[in-house]
């Protein structure tokens, strides 16, 4: 659970709005994204905007940052009237937006990213460094940053990188901020760092719109919420007085109570899969060094083993090292149904029955500008196709049963897959490994970055698959998520295993106790 969020009593806020978009509506290719919606950022505050994913939330916000021009509805800022026509109308307008994935490039410095096409000059002609580097460091003096502006980009902490985003909206001296699921790769720690930094903002009379799917976070940072739901407007209200079961509500448009576990045995029998001394060493400027090492555990039939720890603590190493997906020294055994296998890549871990879906869907999981067809028939294009050539109807007809099965909410199979919403992209992943027909299936961060609506349907699919007889592996950073979904838990702390416990066993204060890094635990003892 994270920590409160302190509020900050001197905000300064305003009544009068700095940013008004009326009777918004935009489609794509005849399908309504936002229907007539309307929405209000006053300066000072921190506005969360909350939805369903395909609720229409980022894309308002793409018409108000310029990204999109092609929309029917009007835009004021401080009371007049605007139409972008490109990110630098909004800009000069002071609208600024950090996106998820976040725009920086890796091998560039700090300063150079925060003033990348707008680089101060001498004379018309010459880029003039010294100038950039004063200017950025003043700009991450004001956010309380201290590493150096010249240090490269691709050297610092995801929670690092969000900073020169903040730091690069400033420069364009944004009044209005929007900030599109900012936490949802950054720890406890940077989170706490980037609240802080958002209420010094808002305090400095900054208008900020926050989107995430966290809804503590936003219950205790936020001044005013807005609900989108299907494209539409449902309703905005001071957060002060509002719970979460009444977000949720008005999010998916019924009452949705926590999941719960449905009553089902545990997995029996012999184990499906089985890890003896797994092990991984990476080599590095300092030489070898061990990410895992002796981790070992079983899972049976129609059981889902999960895995907890800390970020670092070599979690998705585990299944990468399972499925051959990386680079090291590999080392242990493992078993399938009793039977030592060799897997020395991906392609002998499908070909075994092993799946992996991966903790980034969009980079590692999807070819997100080709078709659901296209994406669920990929491992199997070889075994479909006739005579040496594709056969596209029984891509299709794959496809479509993986869409009916999985409930994916689409146009149709030849719809592209980075127009789906992030829970629909989910299932398509999950979708194309599940054809394949595996044995055991490897899920890493199967909810992160969806919305509570789609979380529950991505449960429901685990544990019908759990109970249709499949090898399940788990690992999430959402501890209410592992205690929900696994018969067991393994916990990692260090690239060792500290802990196999049971879901009776189990619970959060326990799992975060055999987290710790040896020497916190060792001073808890004490």
């Amino acid at each position: 659970m994270r920590d409160a969020i302190p509020r900050d009593s001197a905000t300064t806020k305003s009544d009068r709005p700095i940013l008004m978009a009326e009777a918004i509506s935009k489609s794509f290719g005849g399908v309504a994204a936002l229907k007539d919606v309307r929405f209000e950022l006053r300066a000072g505050e921190i506005h969360a905007l909350m939805g369903e994913n395909g609720a229409g939330k980022s894309t308002l916000m793409k018409v108000l940052s310029g990204v999109y021009t092609d929309y029917e509805g009007t835009v004021r800022v401080d009371g007049e009237t605007v139409r972008f026509f490109n990110v630098r109308d909004a800009e000069a307008a002071g609208i600024a937006i950090i996106h998820q994935e976040l725009n920086l490039v890796p091998e560039l410095g700090v300063a150079d990213n925060i003033f990348l096409g707008r680089e101060r000059v001498i004379a018309g002609l010459f880029v003039d460094r010294k100038a950039s580097l004063e200017a950025a460091r003043g700009l991450l003096n004001r956010l309380g940053i201290e590493f150096d502006p010249e240090a490269r980009v691709g050297q610092l902490r995801v929670g690092e990188q969000q900073l020169v985003e903040i730091a690069k909206a400033l420069s364009v001296e944004a009044r209005i901020l929007i900030m599109d699921e900012p936490t949802s790769a950054l720890s406890p720690g940077e989170c706490r760092r980037l609240f802080k930094i958002m209420r010094q903002l808002a305090a400095d009379g900054v208008g900020i719109i926050y989107i995430s799917h966290r809804i503590d976070e936003v219950m205790q940072l936020s001044d005013r919420v807005t609900v989108f739901r299907d494209g539409r407007h449902v309703w905005t209200r001071p957060m002060a007085g509002l719970d979460e079961n009444a977000i949720i509500a008005a999010m998916v448009g019924r009452n949705l109570l926590d999941a719960h576990r449905p009553d089902r045995g545990k997995g029996g029998g012999e184990p499906v899969l089985s890890v003896r001394d797994l092990s991984l060493a990476v080599s590095g400027r300092h030489g070898w060094r061990d990410v895992l090492k002796g981790v070992s555990f079983d899972v049976r039939a129609g059981e889902i083993l999960g895995i907890g720890g800390l970020l670092g603590a070599g979690r998705t190493e585990i299944l990468e090292t399972i499925f051959a997906a990386n680079e090291g020294l590999r080392g242990g055994e493992i078993r399938l149904a009793g039977s030592p296998v060799e897997i020395s890549s991906p392609r002998d871990a499908r070909r075994l029955g092993f799946a992996l879906v991966t903790e980034d869907r969009k980079a590692k999981g999807l070819h997100l500008h080709e078709s659901i067809r296209d994406n669920v028939a990929l491992p199997l294009v070889g075994r479909l196709a006739r005579f040496g050539l594709r056969s596209f109807e029984g891509e299709r007809a794959l496809a479509k049963g993986a869409v009916d099965a999985l409930g994916v909410r689409c146009a149709g199979t030849g719809q592209a897959a980075g127009t789906l919403s992030g829970g629909n992209q989910q299932k398509v992943v999950i979708g194309k490994w599940l054809a394949t027909g595996p044995r055991v299936l490897l899920l890493d961060e199967p909810t992160r970055g969806i919305d509570v609506g789609a979380k529950r349907e991505i449960y429901d699919l685990i544990f019908k698959l759990a109970g249709d007889g499949l090898a399940i592996v788990v690992v999430s950073s959402e501890l209410p998520e592992l205690l929900l979904l696994a018969d067991r838990i393994l916990v990692m702390a260090e690239g060792r295993q500290t802990g196999l416990i049971s879901r009776e066993e189990a619970s959060e204060e326990r799992i975060m106790q055999l987290a710790a890094p040896r020497s916190a635990r060792g001073r808890a003892v004490a």
